[in-house]
């Protein structure tokens, strides 16, 4: 792509990335694109198996999420979050985490223990956080040091 068709608005550069990686990849798909005030989404919409663009534990598409980042904001101050999907991944991942992080809670009430999650990203560990958070007889912090940094779930003793 010439830097003469480069989109100027953040939502179009998004949206030239992922067909772009699309087209390297050899995978079908249209990229839908959603923009409010705080966030621009591009879902990757299609039959196609997107395990290649998912990658490992989602690592590749967080990683391109952050490429369409870094490229719809370069050289534009107002910036705001960037999300890509696709085949539903995020919501499947939200869900995966949340299952554990109510097994944990269930884990650390009964035990009285702490109990360590395995390391997430910050986007995961958020997850854990906000499902947790109405859970009043457990509390959550994070440990350690990324990348290995993880979500601890604590039992509130009763007084």
């Amino acid at each position: 792509m010439e830097a003469s068709q480069w989109p100027t608005e953040p939502a179009d550069r998004v949206k030239a990335v992922v067909e772009r990686i699309l087209d390297q990849l050899e995978l079908e798909g249209e990229v839908e694109i959603t923009e409010d005030e705080d966030v621009i989404s591009a879902v990757v919409v299609g039959e196609g198996d997107y395990g290649l663009l998912i990658g490992k534990r989602g690592q590749t598409i967080d990683a391109v999420q952050l490429l369409c980042f870094q490229a719809a904001f370069q050289g534009i101050r107002d910036r705001k979050r960037v999300v890509l999907d696709a085949a539903g991944y995020r919501a499947r991942r939200e869900e995966v985490i949340s299952d554990r992080a109510d097994r944990a809670a269930e884990k650390a009430i009964s035990s009285g223990d702490e109990v360590e999650l395995d390391p997430m990203t910050a986007r995961e560990r958020r997850i854990v956080h906000e499902h947790l958070k109405s859970r009043t007889e457990v509390e959550t912090f994070s440990a350690g040091d990324e990348p290995r940094r993880r979500v601890v779930v604590a039992p509130l003793l009763s007084e």
